[in-house]
């Protein structure tokens, strides 16, 4: 029996999206500074408005292109879209699961460390022993719990810039006010969609209630808006003082010295651990359904997705004690490339094609 449609699952999918895609990505604030920022606070609003149009688009022929052919995890899809080739995005995944696991074991032990002084070991047992239960309880509990951690982050990411807001008010109307748009602010917009790919591809189990194209394309929309939203606080935040933040490694914490709310501070971190957990959950998550269709059909997944889990997640254990610099430096970008080619100009063209053969039903 289906569930019924409501507009709390109509949001299911963008606030699981969000909560994948935002671990790692916006903690720091770094990525929001190069990629918006620096074309100017204007510029960087209309950078992210062309971000969240470009996931919109594609979340949208996506969830449409899975619930016409039924395809509810990443390999399904990648077989009927590209046939034989489908295997290739395999790779992508792989590359980025493992380099995505590292990094976030890599920054749970940091974050806890710098904000409570306990050994980094004891952040990356509390984010794997979080991802290990949190996986284990199922596809209901995954969607509810990230669900429900995207609104705690917005409510979070929101106080932020209230803080900042009152203090600093006047330095970000100023900042806008300069009406500074910096060359590339377009191709910063997609490039930075273009980094976060895959997310896309990881979260097809939240549609499997989608009943017409009405519903897909309004959930696609929705998504790219929900992705896209925590950036927004973040970027009007750093135009308190935009130069510095620019500067700075990690410009959320340059914005939070100058707010001097250490308490703000420690809860921005723990919401931010949370998301780590979600993110390396979403990618377990979408490695089992993956292994799940392709070998266990119609058998039992029960006792193996328990020691699939634990060994995922001691692998990437294993990837955070190496040096991930030159890693992420070299890798991300041609793994993000794969992305493109294989999953996003595909499914933008033959997949709306395909959709089109279909017709509306």
């Amino acid at each position: 029996m289906k569930k019924p449609r409501t507009w709390t699952r109509a949001l299911t999918p963008g606030l699981v999206f969000q909560s994948v895609l935002v671990g790692g990505g916006y903690g720091t604030g770094a990525e929001i500074a190069r990629y918006f920022g620096s074309h100017g606070l204007l510029g960087g609003l209309l950078g992210l408005g062309v971000t969240a149009a470009a996931w919109a688009l594609l979340c949208a022929v996506t969830f449409e292109f899975a619930r016409v052919f039924r395809t509810y995890d990443y390999g399904s899809l990648m077989r009927r879209l590209l046939g034989r080739a489908g295997f290739l995005y395999d790779f992508c995944f792989y590359a980025m699961l493992l380099l995505v696991l590292g990094v976030v074991n890599a920054t749970a032990g940091a974050s806890l460390h710098a904000l409570t002084g306990l050994p980094s070991w004891v952040g990356v047992a509390l984010l794997s022993a979080g991802v290990i239960l949190l996986v284990l309880k199922g596809t209901e509990a995954i969607e509810r719990a990230l669900s429900l951690w995207a609104y705690v982050l917005y409510a979070v990411f929101l106080l932020f810039l209230a803080a900042v807001f009152l203090r600093f008010g006047d330095a970000i109307v100023f900042e806008l006010g300069r009406r500074e748009i910096g060359p590339g602010w377009f191709s910063g917009g997609l490039k930075y969609a273009a980094y976060n790919l895959l997310c896309v591809s990881m979260i097809l189990y939240t549609l499997r209630d989608l009943r017409t194209r009405r519903e897909a394309v309004t959930c696609g929309i929705l998504a790219g808006i929900l992705g896209a939203a925590p950036a927004l606080p973040l970027l009007l935040a750093m135009g308190c003082d935009l130069p510095a933040a620019l500067a700075s490694e990690t410009p959320v914490t340059a914005v939070f010295e100058r707010l001097n709310l250490p308490w703000l501070y420690a809860l921005f971190e723990i919401v931010l651990f949370g998301t780590l957990i979600e993110t390396a959950a979403g990618f377990i998550k979408a490695l089992e359904d993956r292994v799940q269709r392709s070998l266990f059909r119609g058998r039992s997944f029960d006792l193996a997705r328990p020691l699939l889990t634990g060994a995922v997640t001691a692998l990437g254990i294993s990837v955070s004690t190496f040096g991930l610099t030159e890693l992420i430096d070299k890798g991300y970008g041609a793994i993000c490339y794969g992305a493109l080619c294989l999953f996003a100009l595909p499914m933008l063209t033959v997949g709306v094609r395909m959709l089109r053969r279909v017709g509306r039903p």
